[in-house]
């Protein structure tokens, strides 16, 4: 598979304030790609690049092949795109809604009621379909702006706060759409505040802080690497008490129970503790490696710290 987005040497300022810089980076195609960054990091300002909305000082994007600054529509005909603060028609209904977007691709009736139809449904709206959307909850109209972006069956989303203002049927709802959207073998790029669907949903993170990238690559390698982690800390509780363990990678182990220890290794050596317990009779009953959350990779980025 080949490169959904490549963006090379983006650069934009507004005044003497940089919004970004020098920024560099491929989306893969068939990858969900989590984007953070604190207020002011220069996401917006990356997305609208990627939409040819805003003009870079300097830099290309290429989106599914296409150079955005010179191919525009042809773009956009193939991306879904969601903004975090975009309205919809409050007198019309949900499905005028749809039809009037819809429009804008050139679809036949046929085509596009049967684009309408699978959207409404898969955002939960389908019995609701014939009701002015001003009668609807903002979580309600977060879930047909989401219908919309999917009218065009694009092959790339680029979704910016997409669960913003959901309750959590929506929140489980639009996780399902991204990982079926996966599953479809297409390409999803999505920026949020909420960490943990961040971590639970991408394939990829990107962070980037003061409009420069400070860490890219799956979350595993980005904790092991940013934040500084040389071995593995493993805990293990077992029902009896814990034997005497001895392994030529194991640097330290704390006993926090007779049975249950926190253990640091140079490597990962649960396949061997697990066989080496086992020959001993004992009964594991959890066996897990401690890693640093990515709430920590991202305190750690931005502010140099890790959250205790």
């Amino acid at each position: 598979m080949g490169e959904a987005i490549t963006i090379e040497g983006l650069t934009k300022s507004y005044g003497k304030f940089k919004a970004v810089d020098n920024l560099s980076f491929t989306v893969e195609e068939g990858e969900v790609f989590g984007f953070l960054g604190p207020n002011g990091a220069g996401k917006t300002t990356t997305i609208l690049s990627m939409l040819g909305i805003i003009i870079p000082d300097s830099g290309t994007i290429r989106i599914l092949g296409m150079d955005v600054m010179r191919e525009p529509i042809r773009v956009k005909e193939r991306i879904g795109y969601l903004p975090e603060n975009a309205t919809v028609y409050g007198e019309l209904t949900a499905w005028k809604n749809l039809e009037f977007f819809a429009n804008f691709y050139g679809m036949g009736k046929s085509e596009r009621d049967e684009r309408i139809t699978r959207a409404l449904k898969m955002v939960g709206l389908w019995d609701v379909r014939y009701r002015a959307v001003k009668t609807f909850s903002k979580g309600m109209k977060q879930r047909l702006l989401l219908a919309q972006t999917l009218i065009n069956d694009p092959e790339l989303l680029i979704l910016d706060e997409p669960t913003s203002g959901l309750d959590p049927a929506g929140v489980h709802l639009v996780k399902e759409v991204i990982r079926d959207f996966r599953g479809e073998g297409k390409t999803v790029f999505f920026s949020s505040h909420v960490l943990s669907e961040v971590e639970e949903l991408s394939d990829r993170v990107g962070i980037i802080v003061g409009g420069k990238l400070k860490a890219i690559g799956p979350l595993r390698e980005i904790k092991r690497q940013f934040m500084g982690l040389e071995g593995f800390e493993i805990i293990v509780e077992t029902r009896e008490e814990l034997p005497e363990l001895e392994h030529e990678d194991i640097t330290e182990i704390r006993r926090v129970a007779p049975n249950r220890a926190i253990i640091f290794a140079r490597s990962d050596i649960r396949g061997w503790l697990s066989r080496y317990l086992a020959s001993k009779g004992v009964t594991i009953i959890s066996l897990e490696i401690k890693e640093p959350s990515l709430e920590d990779v991202f305190l750690k980025t931005i502010y140099g710290r890790r959250e205790k």
